[in-house]
This record gives structure tokens, sequence and C-alpha cells, in this order.
């Protein structure tokens, strides 16, 4: 499976709001330094899909707020 994700890192909660288009908004409690906001999303959508982190991959998108993320399920 795979979908768009637009990242908001530094926020005080985390959060994932589906949006109308199908694709997520994922609220970080990390900044975006040193990729520690993408192993955050990384674990976050790990818990959210049931999956384990090896299963999450970012495609592409990986230095910028918006990114495509792929959850394989077969796995």
């Amino acid at each position: 499976m795979m979908f768009n994700v637009k990242v908001k890192p530094n926020s005080k909660q985390q959060a994932i709001i589906l949006e109308d288009d199908g694709s997520l908004t994922v609220r970080l409690q990390s900044p975006p330094v040193e990729g520690k906001a993408n192993k955050e999303l990384i674990q976050v959508l790990a818990d959210r899909f049931g999956v384990r982190k090896s299963q999450i991959s970012i495609r592409s998108g990986e230095r910028s707020r918006t990114k495509r993320v792929e959850v394989d399920e077969t796995s």
C-alpha cells in the first residue's frame, strides 16, 4: 500500500489525520533534525497499521514535509 503523507514536526501531540483526498497528515513531536522526525513517523505508522517498522519505508521526500510512504503488508 502506497500513500502520501504530510508531516508536521514539532507538534505538541502526535496525531494522524485522514484528509478528504485520502492522504494522511501526521503531527509529530520530534524536530526535523538528523532524521528524528522520519524515525518517529515510521514508528507512528507502524503502530497505526499494526506492522513492524521494517515494513514501512519512505519512498520519496525524506527531506520534505510531503512524503510518499509504502507499507509492506505481506511480510
